[in-house]
């Protein structure tokens, strides 16, 4: 068995580890997990910031009061142009892991996130124009980012048996960067303090995420830069439906976060401290049920768990319906978290489909063995940038819906009337697609399949 080696490719700077099999259970057991664990770890430190600066205007739209001159709409419009750019960054992310190594992108990426932090900081000022607030506010969408070369960069770390775990715990680690900066804020209103002193508080903890990031993390020298696995995962139906289920889940995640506190605001009267008071808990929970949701799909399939966990989120998003028509700010309040605490567990187990799908396929193909799991992880690797990139792009959508609801209606219950009809249909794809028993035994046709249909129930 061969340990894992940290010289230094002769072509390629940084730490470079040359060996890497995690399926192989001697190896992960001597020295694998150590190694991955410690690269997880350090991992999600770095996307943690990210999405707190991602998030960024989420807060400070809270500090905006009348002086500023934006509207609601203006609001939600700038949430969304924020939200657009960090959904668009995750394609390139992904596969700058594979062009600088994971460590190297992760120290990259992390100082990546002072720019826009540094040019807020200098612009929060009433007076200053809503399209510069929407140019810098841009510019914080690279944080988004940060999460697709982190999961691309854990998933090549962990085994099968591991990844939805391991992949639950990284993007759970990151996304509740969204209630830290929440709670961050809460202090600092609560404090009367000004936007600047937040920002004053982030800039030097990303210094520290890029420094920890170039003194304890690995490159993978086996993690190719790879063009022929982006296009073969953007030629595979399942990178497109696992897509589109992920905007119901992430995309929800990621919008409502965005979107919470603006909503408590304009549609019952809650001053930004009132809002801010309860705004953290959705995302909070949110996060802390991701690995729950990964190890669930881990043990039970994440096809099943996602199923389920889409007519929760329905039935949740029915009951935020009647509390707005209603105007009842204790039970849309409830609801809304319960919501939160659903896409979460959603977010865990529909990604750890991604590589139970790609591995399912592989063995179809006849595959065996290392290299059955070298292609799992080509090409789920490849469509995480994909997926995450297509399911953040929900966000998008759940801000506009909101903004154009607040626009016809002056409440959010046309969007969430939206919303319902969504899950319903995700629900449709997920049973259709994944857990539909074939008539007659009858046979996959499309991308070279030839299992039944039944062979995705426990991915």
């Amino acid at each position: 068995m061969t340990a894992p080696s940290t010289s230094p490719a002769s072509s390629r700077g940084g730490r470079w580890i040359k060996h890497w099999d995690p399926e192989d259970e001697t190896f992960w057991q001597e020295t694998g997990e150590k190694v991955a664990r410690r690269n997880l770890f350090f991992s999600v430190l770095s996307e943690h910031i990210g999405f707190s600066i991602w998030t960024l205007w989420s807060v400070l739209v809270l500090f905006m009061g009348p002086e500023y001159g934006l509207t609601p709409a203006d609001k939600f419009l700038l949430t969304s142009m924020v939200t657009l750019v960090g959904a668009v960054v995750r394609v390139p992310y992904t596969f700058a892991v594979a062009i600088f190594g994971g460590r190297n992108w992760t120290i990259i990426s992390a100082g990546l996130l002072l720019v826009p932090s540094v040019a807020a900081f200098m612009v929060m000022e009433p007076g200053t124009s809503f399209s510069t607030f929407l140019l810098v506010g841009l510019l914080a969408g690279v944080g988004g980012g940060n999460f697709a070369s982190s999961m691309t960069n854990i998933n090549a770390f962990f085994p099968l048996r591991k990844k939805g775990w391991a992949l639950g715990l990284n993007a759970g680690g990151g996304n509740i960067g969204v209630p830290v900066i929440q709670l961050a804020a809460l202090a600092i209103i609560g404090a009367s303090g000004g936007p600047r002193v937040l920002l004053g508080i982030y800039i030097p903890l990303i210094v520290v995420a890029a420094v920890l990031a170039a003194l304890f993390m690995d490159n993978l020298e086996n993690v190719k830069n790879d063009t022929g696995a982006a296009k073969d995962a953007a030629k595979d139906a399942h990178t497109w439906i696992m897509s589109f289920l992920y905007i119901g889940t992430f995309g929800s995640f990621i919008g409502y976060s965005f979107a919470f506190g603006q909503v408590l605001t304009n549609q019952f009267g809650r001053t930004p401290l009132q809002a801010a008071y309860v705004t953290f808990l959705g995302p909070l929970l949110g996060s802390l049920i991701r690995p729950l949701g990964g190890w669930l799909a881990d043990r039970y399939g994440g096809a099943k768990i996602s199923l389920w966990n889409y007519v929760g989120m329905g039935l949740a998003t029915a009951v935020l319906i009647g509390a707005s028509m209603e105007k009842s700010l204790a039970l849309f309040t409830v609801a809304f978290v319960v919501l939160f605490v659903l896409s979460g567990l959603g977010n865990g187990s529909t990604f750890k489909m991604i590589p139970g799908i790609f591995q399912t396929k592989a063995l179809a193909k006849g595959l065996r063995g290392e290299e059955a799991a070298a292609y799992g992880r080509r090409l789920s690797g490849a469509s995480m940038g994909l997926i995450g990139a297509v399911g953040a792009l929900g966000g998008v959508g759940i801000n506009l819906a909101f903004r154009q609801s607040f626009l016809s209606y002056g409440s959010g219950t046309g969007a969430f009337v939206a919303f319902l009809a969504f899950y319903a249909v995700c629900f449709a794809v997920t049973w259709a697609v994944y857990l539909r028993r074939p008539l007659g035994g009858s046979k996959i046709t499309a991308a070279s399949e030839a299992k039944p249909q039944l062979s995705y129930a426990e991915v």
